[in-house]
């Protein structure tokens, strides 16, 4: 049998009403996605303006030139915002003066299980607002350091890491041994209660100017941190030359110092010390808070 080309009219009719359901169905699909679009954009939206909110309200509780920064977390913001519960929020500030000698701290906040009713924050009210856990961090630079009592009795003051063991027994073998690592509830490395630091600057003896080392334990108790120097040191943990036990006694407390948390921001329960390269910072936890015990002015 011989075969005979396909041609249009062969070919099966296309399905009735196939192009224009397919097109209805794109168009379905382009403004869902707008709508979807809208609401995402006017679900950031909302949570922006509860962030400045918040923001407005931490800067004039911190006593702030420019307002913090402050993220609420999760998404979408909108169920958080409807029940009035957040999961965590996170609030950071630098440049945040207390009194005259800490003029330059940062600040840094994790807030978890906020209740925050919307009709507040609309309103600009957080004086309701609670916090089931409030875990913050404040640092205090040299420079601040460097005004306290009797601390600003040296010039050019530095701080700097040092082991606990380097501290208590210098350049000996014990002295050069690593300090254990602290760990958490759940067994993973964390920061102690006391840290090794070697504070550096100039002081007068006998009428001149010289560098000198102090090796110093900051330690946490209560409610007060303390630097307690052990030894002195020309130079550095490098080189060590000696210094006489004569000078020893009269330098040594120029290097002992003590600051109450209670003048720090965040109303927290000291945990932690941490020494980094020109700060030290404390650390503390603290359970059903409002959102007033950010500030500055909580007596102490």
């Amino acid at each position: 049998m011989a075969s005979r080309p396909v041609t249009r009219d062969d070919r099966p009719a296309p399905y009735p009403g196939g192009g224009r359901r397919g097109r209805r169905v794109r168009r379905w699909l382009i403004v869902l996605g707008v709508l979807v679009l809208l609401l995402v954009g006017a679900d950031f939206g909302a949570a922006a303006f509860a962030e400045h909110t918040i923001s407005q309200k931490a800067r004039a509780q911190l006593g702030l030139s420019d307002d913090p920064s402050v993220t609420i977390h999760g998404f979408p913001f909108t169920v958080q915002a409807l029940s009035g519960d957040y999961s965590h929020i996170t609030v950071s500030a630098d440049g945040v003066p207390v009194g005259s000698e800490l003029r330059d701290l940062r600040v840094s906040a994790e807030l978890e299980d906020v209740i925050a009713p919307l009709s507040d924050l609309t309103s600009g009210n957080t004086k309701a607002v609670k916090i089931g856990k409030l875990t913050g961090a404040v640092t205090i630079k040299a420079s601040d350091l460097a005004r306290v009592s009797p601390l600003n009795k040296i010039q050019n003051l530095k701080i700097e890491q040092s082991t606990q063991a380097y501290v208590k027994y210098g350049d000996t073998d014990q002295g050069k041994q690593p300090d254990p690592t602290p760990t958490n509830a759940d067994g993973e490395p964390a920061d102690g209660t006391s840290a090794g630091v070697r504070i550096s600057g100039d002081v007068q003896v006998a009428g001149q100017k010289v560098e000198i080392f102090c090796f110093a334990l900051i330690q946490l108790k209560e409610k007060t941190i303390s630097i307690v120097p052990y030894r002195l040191q020309f130079g550095n943990d490098q080189s060590t030359t000696t210094v006489p036990d004569a000078v020893q006694k009269a330098l040594l407390p120029n290097f002992r110092a003590s600051i109450s948390t209670t003048r720090l921001p965040l109303s927290v329960t000291p945990t932690a010390v941490r020494v980094d390269s020109g700060s030290v910072t404390i650390k503390g936890e603290a359970h059903d808070v409002n959102f007033s015990d950010l500030s500055t002015n909580h007596g102490g």
